[in-house]
């Protein structure tokens, strides 16, 4: 008998995983630490960071990734058991406006808060790593679809889309 609920998801998402092999031709994620493959790291000053650091990333990419964890993150399993490439950090695409992203991309942040930073703020709680919740990365990601979904798909042309902001 398994005792912990994750441990039970495990094998129902890799069942469902394996019947929707060859459906999805991206994937875009959203989060905080169990999705940030690099946002944060990029977004931040690196002495406050240890996600640049070994061991982070040592044991499967052999270098710090930007994730909060020595190896991949579940979005990372999803995208392998799809036939997928792991999707880039949003950081690294818009720096790379070349970037092909018809595989999807990474947008979640480590830290990252569902409610924006104004309510934290009236009631006087500051965040000193990041300011990006989940509204900052759903505007990425509105920027980013015409360069999905436009004349030049697949090609991130960032005409209008807002550049990752370094957090205070």
């Amino acid at each position: 008998m398994i005792n912990h609920p994750f441990l039970c998801l495990v094998p129902i998402l890799l069942i469902i995983a394996q019947s929707a092999e060859g459906c999805y031709t991206s994937i875009f994620a959203f989060g905080d630490s169990l999705t940030d493959n690099g946002n944060l790291l990029a977004l931040s000053a690196p002495r406050i960071i240890h996600q640049g650091r070994l061991p982070n990333g040592e044991t499967y990419f052999h270098h710090p990734t930007g994730r909060c964890c020595d190896g991949r993150l579940i979005v990372d399993f999803l995208a392998q058991q799809f036939g997928l490439p792991i999707p880039p950090p949003y950081t690294e695409v818009s720096k790379e406006m070349t970037m092909d992203i018809r595989a999807g991309v990474n947008f979640a942040v480590a830290g990252a808060r569902a409610l924006d930073t104004d309510f934290y703020d009236k009631i006087g709680i500051i965040d000193p790593v990041t300011n990006d919740t989940l509204r900052v990365q759903l505007d990425w990601f509105k920027h980013m679809l015409p360069s999905i979904c436009g004349p030049e798909k697949g090609k991130f042309a960032f005409l209008q889309a807002p550049s990752p902001t370094k957090s205070k």
